[in-house]
């Protein structure tokens, strides 16, 4: 039904791969090949793989072909061609006995190349490991070599959120293929959420025809967005699950309960307790309060929509979710207080794992095993259940001491919908900053437990939940690179702790993947400059990038290469000045270079990125609402205290500032948490933004009327004048408002020494 998405048309970016490797590394980190094999033994000779070499598989060996055509597949993609099946072909697929599970041998000599495994899947890591050799160079010679490899965890997994915005399939099937260029293989499908019912269950039709589409949230006076949502056809999941499976990757859906409810019980509100749905708040984010009840008819739904989600995934697990059930209607219903003294359960959170533990003997009766995030653990486990950590590592360790299996999904350090940098450019999400290098950091081993409890760690799975992230390309770049560490933290056997010899194996891993239509993050990669006001009114540049690379500039408007000069330290620049600059490792430019004019304004200019919020109790990048189509401003800010600081602004001749502002929905379910947000009480109908200087207890200097702004579903700018100040001084930002809704966010702030042009 869909495309192969590998077999695409040669392309420019897969002839520039990484340079030609002058003699086979003495070690597996210095090959090619991410993740990091475990054991390399360099030999005598070399193979050079063309379309003549063609492939040998044992006859009616039927994953030995799969193996074979993924490799043509993917040599099309990257080489412009596809290898025949033939008897005599130099690339050889052997079945072997007494391997363990995943587990291949790859021998290359100067005949061609041999790929041993005992099972499917160990032929295809092999067939990948040939591939990521022959694409290392321009001629695909690869040098001699033995590698036995084998993963550290069986469990490494990709986590994507499909329920708060939906993706097509055809996206759905790339990652999967960018999933098996990293030997990944778990691709954890979140189809059910509040805000979201993407599964077509037969038995019960409105949960897509209501509980699959939405309206977005827009503020007060911004026009209606369009009507959002979607959902997968029972075929289009089964098209799916057999693309998935013949790329050794197993799809585990997850179905949520008793929370995050709140789509269902749209479409059919008896399976609620009875408070109805607030209009709207399907677009929401946040914790939600709608549960389903705990009558017999409910779980005959839920076991109803189990059996459908069984027949489409032949996956031993099935996701429950389990997480951030808030139990307030639990303890507000008496039908489920009867219940609770009926059942004997104590509490709400007893009658939680009551609920869990139904569900888990329905799927063990059916031969399935039930996983669920670590939430489930409370109130007493259920006897067979798989915990999925995602609260920091405690959940793991503790169901591991349980003698329970668990998989390690730590928030936030592998929460990949966090900002991964710093820049303007850098898409909405969660505001709280995890760099490549801080995932790679990360040890899927607690040191807290004993050997014979590490065995209950299954392994390791990033997670990306895409409230903020509405197209496919924000979800691409959110998840890759950082993907591509968490698939090292899973297969290599030793750990992680090379992190240059990691970014050594990304630089062509991520070549290799641009002709299968991954454009993923350069955050790590792209040098970054900060500016501001230097010695005699010069520009006071510093660049930086986040894998300490050598950076090179040029002042001439001429692109950097490698003989550009060398970035060693902060630039003082006359303005205007034209700023180019690129980051190179190995003489080889890096993606997301700068090219920047520079004139005096720029350097008293800061955009949202460059600010800072006053506190971290609940910081997010957020989008605005309007317009529906095209370029949205930014806002980052922390939704529990707006508040910003320009920290160490340069005063001396500023006469006025700006404020870029922007008004955007509040449409967060915080629970009691919304009421600990508080503002100094307005003076005018709409509000004001006020400016304080050296502290945000200090002195106002500034109070900007939201009047103007109020109307605009855009940016609008606010301008006051400003007092004389000399030196340099914190700026404190915030807005009066008599409450929440709408939020103000700032885009960008200008400290302006001059009459502004009209029109600005």
């Amino acid at each position: 039904m869909f495309p192969n998405r590998i077999a695409q048309h040669l392309t420019l970016g897969s002839m520039l791969l990484a340079a030609t490797a002058a003699s086979m590394p003495a070690n597996a980190a210095d090959l090619p090949i991410l993740p990091l094999p475990r054991s390399v033994a360099p030999a005598q000779g070399s193979f050079r793989l063309t379309a003549a070499s063609g492939m040998a598989v044992p006859h009616g060996d039927a994953g030995a072909r799969n193996a074979a055509n993924r490799l043509g597949d993917l040599l099309l993609a990257t080489r412009g061609f596809r290898p025949a099946l033939a008897s005599g072909g130099a690339i050889r697929f052997v079945r072997a006995r007494g391997m363990a599970a995943e587990s291949y041998r790859l021998d290359i000599s100067g005949k061609g190349a041999v790929i041993r495994a005992s099972d499917d899947a160990g032929l295809l890591y092999g067939a990948i490991s040939l591939w990521q050799l022959a694409t290392a160079n321009g001629d695909g010679t690869v040098e001699a070599v033995r590698i036995d490899d084998a993963p550290r965890f069986a469990w490494r997994g990709l986590m994507l959120d499909s329920a708060r915005h939906y993706q097509s399939p055809e996206f759905i099937m790339r990652l999967i293929d960018w999933m098996a260029a990293h030997k990944l293989n778990r691709f954890h499908w979140h189809l059910v959420d509040d805000q979201g019912w993407r599964l077509e269950i037969r038995k019960y039709p409105k949960l897509t025809e209501v509980g699959a589409w939405r309206t977005p949230a827009s503020a007060p006076g911004a026009p209606e967005l369009p009507r959002t949502g979607g959902f997968y056809t029972q075929d289009q999941v089964r098209a799916i699950v057999a693309y998935a499976a013949a790329r050794a990757i197993t799809v585990v859906p997850e179905i949520e309960m008793p929370g995050h409810a709140l789509s269902a019980i749209r479409a059919y509100p008896e399976l609620g307790w009875g408070v109805p749905a607030t209009p709207g708040a399907e677009s929401d984010w946040g914790v939600f309060p709608w549960l389903y009840n705990v009558d017999d008819s409910t779980f005959g739904f839920l076991e109803d929509v189990l059996t459908e989600v069984m027949a489409l995934f032949p996956s031993a697990y099935i996701h429950v979710g389990g997480d951030e059930a808030v139990k307030d209607q639990w303890r507000q219903s008496p039908a489920i207080q009867a219940r609770m003294r009926a059942l004997g359960v104590a509490n709400e959170a007893a009658l939680q794992s009551w609920f869990i533990h139904r569900i888990e003997t329905f799927l063990n009766a059916h031969g399935r095993r039930l996983i669920g995030w670590d939430e489930i653990l409370e109130g007493g486990l259920a006897p067979n259940a798989t915990v999925m950590s995602w609260r920091g590592i405690e959940g793991a360790v503790a169901a591991a001491k349980l003698g329970h299996d668990t998989v390690l999904s730590p928030a936030p350090i592998l929460y990949l919908n966090h900002r991964q940098g710093t820049a303007a450019t850098e898409p909405p999400g969660r505001g709280q900053l995890i760099t490549l290098a801080d995932v790679y950091g990360f040890d899927p081993a607690p040191a807290s437990l004993t050997a014979d409890q590490q065995h209950h760690i299954l392994g390791v799975q990033g997670n990306l939940w895409t409230e903020h992230a509405r197209t496919e390309a924000r979800a691409a770049w959110m998840m890759f690179p950082r993907a591509s560490a968490i698939a090292e933290l899973g297969w290599s056997r030793a750990g992680a702790s090379d992190f240059q010899g990691f970014v050594g194996r990304l630089l062509p891993q991520l070549d290799r993947l641009k002709p299968l239509g991954l454009e993923a993050a350069t955050s790590a990669l792209a040098p970054q400059a900060e500016m501001d006001v230097g010695e005699g009114g010069k520009a006071r540049v510093r660049i930086t990038n986040q894998i300490g690379s050598e950076i090179r500039y040029t002042l001439d408007g001429s692109a950097p290469g490698s003989a550009s000069p060398l970035y060693a330290g902060p630039l003082d620049l006359a303005v205007p000045a034209r700023l180019r600059a690129a980051a190179f490792r190995d003489g080889r430019a890096l993606p997301g270079a700068i090219d920047r004019r520079i004139d005096a304004a720029d350097l008293r200019s800061r955009t949202a990125a460059d600010l800072h919020t006053c506190t971290d109790k609940l910081v997010l990048n957020l989008e605005d609402d309007a317009p529906a189509a095209g370029p949205r401003a930014t806002f980052l800010t922390d939704i529990l205290n707006p508040c910003w600081k320009y920290e160490a602004a340069a005063m001396d001749g500023v006469t006025r500032i700006a404020l870029d502002v922007g008004q955007i929905p509040f449409n967060f379910q915080l629970g009691a948490d919304r009421d600990t947000i508080r503002f100094a009480r307005p003076a005018t109908a709409e509000g004001e933004f006020e400016v304080r200087v050296d502290g945000c207890d200090g002195r106002r200097i500034a109070t900007l009327p939201l009047a103007p702004a109020a109307g605009n579903p855009g940016l609008t700018t606010l301008r006051a004048d400003l007092p004389a100040m000399a030196g340099r001084h914190d700026l404190c930002f915030t807005y009066t408002a008599n409450g929440p809704d709408p939020m103000w966010g700032i885009a960008a702030v200008r400290l302006e020494t001059a009459q502004p042009e009209a029109g600005r």
